[in-house]
């Protein structure tokens, strides 16, 4: 009896395993297919805008939804990778746009280990505060710095050729870089979140002390999930700079900060695409309600749409949907 009970416990596993593997597969596949046709359906730059947009609160969410740390300076990690990114493909006309977008990134990656030694030590609101303080000299940096454009922005981004013969002044050309982008910074989060190191990560958020307890490094932990974060926030800044041929300070802006964790939260934080349905339902307020009369109540609206949805769904739209699913299904 014990010897078919060990028999069938692995089996149990793997056969959970196999079909956990099976709905991957076939969400990517849904995925992909909904990408490829949608610019025939949408226009190209808004997709676009969803897609920088989207890849900015997954990154996000790697932190706040798995590791537990709430971050109010993460739109210095957007600005920094589309700041470099123009200036770089704006100073340097032969250099290809792919290249550009690894210098944004690499920049807010350096960027993000400097926030992280500097503040992953502590913790709660104090941690929140740190980001938010040294995400507000970020910004002002970028007021200063002769090469932003100050309040003017850095304008006149080219996009270029990707690897030198592909042209993007096409938009339909831009959106499928953008979407091939966009998948390949959310298959990285997806892969880390299901990794060893991001079962770590969800037993720090759970409980660090019993974490600390049973010999995790947890600063260590917690710095390279920031990092990470800030790496694919940088790539965010990038594409959305060469897809809108512009870098500006709204990026960089404490309110952009605030706006990703409203995404996030409204999606459904700690959910794969929590914050791609948070990121698509307000680029898509902000574009209707832009263009109504209502248009100067734009942040009035989202605030009591964020109030209610937080209300009625604590979990967010797609945590709340998870919990029908799993009560009814399972």
């Amino acid at each position: 009896m014990a010897d078919s009970q060990a028999i069938k416990a692995p089996s149990a596993v793997q056969e959970r395993q196999k079909r956990a593997n099976m709905r991957r597969n076939l969400f990517y596949i849904a995925l992909i297919a909904v990408g490829l046709v949608a610019p025939f359906l949408a226009y190209p730059v808004f997709l676009m805008k969803i897609l920088c947009f989207a890849l900015f609160a997954c990154a996000f969410n790697l932190l706040l939804g798995y590791a537990g740390l709430l971050s109010f300076g993460h739109a210095a990690f957007l600005a920094t990778g589309g700041y470099v990114t123009g200036y770089l493909l704006a100073s340097y006309p032969g250099l290809t746009p792919e290249l550009g977008i690894i210098g944004g990134t690499l920049m807010a990656t350096l960027l993000g280990g400097l926030f992280g030694v500097l503040a992953i030590r502590r913790q709660g609101i104090y941690f929140a505060m740190v980001t938010l303080a040294l995400a507000q000299l970020v910004y002002f940096i970028f007021v200063q710095a002769p090469f932003t454009g100050g309040e003017d922005g850095l304008h006149g981004v080219p996009r270029g050729e990707l690897f030198g013969f592909i042209s993007l002044r096409s938009n339909l050309a831009m959106y499928y870089f953008v979407f091939a982008v966009f998948l390949f910074g959310f298959s990285l989060i997806q892969r880390t979140v299901h990794s060893p190191f991001g079962q770590v990560l969800k037993a720090i958020r759970e409980n660090e002390p019993r974490a600390v307890s049973l010999g995790y490094n947890v600063d260590a932990y917690k710095l390279l999930a920031f990092v990470l974060s800030a790496a694919i926030a940088g790539l965010a800044g990038s594409t959305k700079t060469v897809v809108f041929q512009l870098a500006s300070l709204t990026d960089a802006h404490w309110h952009m900060s605030g706006e990703v964790i409203l995404m996030t939260l409204l999606g459904g934080v700690g959910t794969l695409l929590g914050p791609l349905m948070g990121a698509g339902i307000v680029v898509s307020l902000q574009h209707v309600l832009a263009q109504s009369p209502l248009g100067n109540w734009v942040n009035v609206i989202l605030g009591i749409i964020f109030v209610v949805c937080v209300l009625s769904f604590r979990s967010g739209i797609i945590g709340e949907l998870a919990k029908m699913y799993r009560k009814n299904f399972k």
